[in-house]
């Protein structure tokens, strides 16, 4: 029998995460430099379309069709195939199944959304839009499935990896697909000579304060009902982004002699990603100890190890989501309740036998080389589509919101980028 409580809450759930995506591109936007604000937002807003629209031809089908296959789902639910008929032939469950399909979708929508942060400034529009699209069929569908698909998929049922909301399936995908396409697309003109500097610090708060909002359904909604794991995953949600707050900004100021606010909404942000694998699975005690670990381990990534290595991630796509989920994943292997855990393995610190841990790492690892191939691919095929992935020099000095879209974020704007 259907219950009213969680279809509600299940409801509500969809619609936050929906509301994640337009905050990201808010968080983005003010993090760019003001000549690529708009083109910086649009490509959030415009990943809407393209995995709204292909989630509902394919992405459905090939992340939960099928029946067991280990890595990818099947054709059976092309565009949405029987969706219809379980409307009008309702089946016994705690919600509806057409409702998973929407919260779903938010999903697939705001991990693709959250690559676009690596490339900002320098990548052709139409590329982006096509390399999100083949990149949610043939990387983010398959890899939800080995996660997510039930009996017989490859790292959660297979390899015994937990990942309650996403950290390898949407944070660690997005993050590493982001690194993949700094390499490819080469550093921004005058990276590491010019200052880029965040150019409007209230678009970054409210994005991260909308982010914080719908990352309660995010996590919360992952328990599929309106019961007591959907409320612990919600505290945990709660507590793990602003002890990591506290934390980046304790660093910081260490560091460079001041805390700022911008430090502090990325801060959190690093504590939303590092509870998301285990939101439901630790004790708020934990939750608190992950947000502490995680954000001087983000801020070395940041500020060090980018810097070291020479990679270009513009808006720290891949400091934020892809270190911050393998981090989250790792902690989950050791904090992990073992009364809560799916398949009744326990983390090290409770049961002192390390398999959950040593099967978090194993689909971390499945998950960074999957990623890390298929981007490459993917980015290579685009790049020959498009001739390069790169605008041109004179459109990337004189910045992509007016040459690519004809738009400017403030127009009535005289001072300096």
């Amino acid at each position: 029998m259907i219950d009213s409580g969680s279809t509600t809450f299940m409801l509500v759930c969809t619609m936050l995460v929906f509301l994640m995506t337009p905050a990201l591109a808010l968080f983005y936007g003010g993090l760019s430099r003001r000549k690529n604000t708009v083109n910086t937002m649009f490509m959030s807003i415009a990943i809407i379309g393209v995995v709204g629209v292909l989630w509902m031809v394919a992405g459905q089908s090939l992340a939960y069709g099928g029946d067991g296959s280990p890595f990818i789902g099947g054709f059976d639910q092309l565009f949405l195939n029987g969706t219809l008929e379980e409307v009008l032939n309702p089946v016994d469950g705690t919600f509806p199944p057409i409702v998973n399909i929407a919260y779903q979708m938010m999903f697939a929508v705001i991990t693709t959304a959250i690559i676009t942060g690596a490339l900002a400034g320098r990548m052709k529009f139409g590329a982006v839009l096509t390399f999100a699209g083949i990149w949610l069929l043939l990387v983010y569908a398959p890899l939800a499935h080995m996660v997510w698909g039930g009996e017989g998929s490859l790292i959660g049922s297979m390899i015994g990896a937990l990942d309650f909301a996403g950290g390898d399936v949407v944070h660690i995908s997005s993050g590493v697909t982001g690194l993949v396409l700094c390499v490819l697309l080469g550093k921004r003109r005058g990276f590491g000579m010019l200052s880029y500097r965040p150019h409007n610090v209230p678009s970054i708060v409210l994005g991260a304060g909308l982010l914080w909002f719908g990352w309660f359904g995010f996590n919360s909604g992952s328990e599929f009902a309106a019961d007591a794991v959907a409320g612990l995953a919600l505290l945990n949600t709660a507590i793990a982004p602003a002890a990591a707050m506290i934390s980046w900004m304790a660093v910081e100021k260490l560091m460079t002699g001041k805390a700022t606010l911008v430090g502090a909404c990325t801060g959190l942000v690093t504590g939303l990603v590092v509870i998301t694998p285990a939101a439901g699975f630790v004790a708020p005690w934990a939750a608190l100890v992950m947000g502490i670990i995680v954000a001087p381990i983000c801020y070395y990534g940041i500020s060090w190890l980018k810097k070291k290595i020479g990679y270009d991630d513009a808006l720290d796509a891949f400091g934020c989501h892809g270190i911050g989920g393998i981090v989250g994943g790792i902690l989950t292997g050791l904090f992990c309740v073992p009364e809560l855990s799916w398949n009744d393995m326990g983390g090290l610190l409770y049961t002192g036998d390390p398999s959950l841990l040593i099967a978090q790492v194993e689909g971390i690892l499945i998950t960074v080389v999957f990623v890390v191939v298929m981007a490459f691919i993917i980015g290579f095929v685009v790049k020959k589509i498009f001739g390069g992935l790169r605008v041109e020099e004179s459109v990337e000095n004189e910045g992509l919101d007016v040459s690519l879209h004809g738009e400017s974020a403030y127009p009535a704007f005289n001072g300096l980028d």
